[in-house]
C-alpha cells in the first residue's frame, strides 16, 4: 500500500508498505479519506507530541476491510470514523479519571501509524459508524469531538456572549455548538478570505468581523467600540502567538479566555497577572478530547452541525506535500487526503 512515511521531522517520502496485520480486537480499515490539519504541520516540524518514524493522519474515515475474531458489532463494508486517542488507564491521571492528561498519551497519526495511507488499523472500541455523512464530511468528526470537549471545558452560562478568534474548521464547529448550547451571541473574527466566506455560508456565527491582513487594527478597534464591556468568553482558535497575547483584552470582567489553537513550542504569552487577578479572568486550556466521539457523530450525522462545503481540497497520498502546501497557502478551508485519487 502507499503510505506517507516520516523518517524524522521534515523528512518524509511516500513508500510502498505492507498492509498492516490486525490483532484479535482490531479492525483493518481501508482509508476512504483523512483530514489534514494544523497539527499535521506541527508534526511535520517535529512539534506537538509526535514520535518518529511515523505515518501521520489522525482524522480518519474508513471502511471495514477485515476484523479480528474478538471484534463485536462491525461488519465488512461498515463506514466508520476513528477516535485516534489511546490512553493507558493505569497512570496517575488515568486512575483519577483524567485520562486526557494520560502520562502515556498516544494518538494514531501522532505517535502511532495513522491515516495518510491506504489502510490503517484501530481497536474496534475506537470505531464509530457513520450513515449520512459523505466520506469527505466525516473527516470533520474528529475536529467536532475536539470542539465538544472545548465546549465542555468552557461551560458557558445560558445567554453568554462569545468572541471566537479564527475561522478554521474546528473553530466553525465550536461556534455552531455554542450557538446551540447557551450563547446568546457568537461573534467570529478572522482574516478575510475563504474561511470567513464559508463561515457565513454555514451560518456558523451571529456576527462576522473580517480582519484585513494588511490593516487589521481598524477591525480590532471596531470590536472594542461595539462591545465595550468585552465578552463572557473569548476563544483563541488561531494558534497565532500575537493574537493569543491580545485576546485577553477582549474578555469581560469575570469572563473566560480559552486557549484552543495549536501553537509553536516557542510561542509565549505575556499577560498582566494584575489584570487576571483584578478582573477575575478564568484561563482555560482545551487539548484534544476523550469520550466525545459519540456526541460528535450524533451532531454531524444528524445535520445539526453543518459541515457541508468545508472540505475544499483533496489530494492523493502521493501528493501529501501539495496538501501541506495548500494549508500553508491560506487558500483552503479543509484539506483532505483521499487514497483513491
Amino acid at each position: 500500500m502507499d503510505a506517507v512515511y516520516y523518517h524524522q521531522a521534515g523528512n518524509f517520502e511516500v513508500l510502498k508498505q505492507p498492509i498492516p496485520q490486525i490483532g484479535d480486537e482490531e479492525v483493518l480499515l481501508q482509508v476512504l479519506s483523512c483530514g489534514v490539519c494544523g497539527t499535521d504541520q506541527h508534526i511535520h516540524e517535529g512539534e506537538f507530541i509526535s514520535k518518529f518514524p511515523l505515518t501521520p493522519g489522525h482524522e480518519v474515515v474508513g471502511k471495514v476491510a477485515k476484523f479480528g475474531k474478538s471484534v463485536k458489532g462491525f461488519s465488512e463494508g461498515d463506514r466508520c470514523v476513528v477516535d485516534p486517542v489511546i490512553t493507558c488507564g493505569d497512570c496517575f491521571f488515568c486512575r483519577r479519571g483524567q485520562d486526557l492528561l494520560c502520562e502515556n498519551f498516544e494518538s494514531l497519526g501522532c505517535t502511532a501509524a495513522g491515516g495518510f495511507a491506504e489502510y490503517v488499523t484501530a481497536h474496534y472500541m475506537k470505531l464509530y459508524k457513520i450513515h449520512y455523512l459523505t466520506d469527505e464530511e466525516a473527516t470533520l468528526v474528529e475536529p467536532a469531538a475536539c470542539a465538544i470537549h472545548g465546549a465542555d471545558k468552557l461551560a458557558l452560562p445560558v445567554g453568554a456572549e462569545v468572541l471566537i478568534l479564527g475561522a478554521g474548521p474546528t473553530g466553525l464547529i465550536l461556534s455552531q455548538i455554542l450557538k446551540l448550547n447557551g450563547a446568546s451571541k457568537v461573534v467570529l473574527a478572522a482574516n478575510k478570505g475563504i474561511k470567513t466566506r464559508i463561515a457565513q455560508e454555514l451560518n456558523a456565527a451571529d456576527v462576522y468581523v473580517e480582519i484585513d491582513r494588511e490593516n487589521p487594527q481598524a477591525q480590532w478597534d471596531h470590536i472594542k467600540k461595539e462591545y465595550p464591556y468585552g465578552f463572557d468568553a473569548v476563544v483563541e482558535a488561531t494558534g497565532a502567538e500575537s493574537v493569543a497575547n491580545d485576546a485577553i483584552n477582549y474578555v469581560r470582567r469575570g469572563g473566560s479566555l480559552m486557549v484552543y489553537g495549536v501553537y509553536s513550542d516557542a510561542a509565549l504569552v505575556h499577560w498582566k497577572p494584575s489584570k487576571i487577578f483584578g478582573d477575575e479572568i478564568r484561563i482555560i486550556g482545551s487539548f484534544a478530547q476523550t469520550h466525545c466521539f459519540p456526541r460528535a457523530v450524533a451532531y454531524l450525522d444528524s445535520g445539526k452541525i453543518n459541515v457541508k462545503g468545508m472540505v475544499t481540497n483533496a489530494f492523493a497520498v502521493r501528493d501529501y506535500q501539495k496538501a501541506l502546501d495548500m494549508i500553508s497557502s491560506k487558500g483552503a478551508m479543509k484539506v483532505i487526503v483521499k487514497p483513491s485519487l
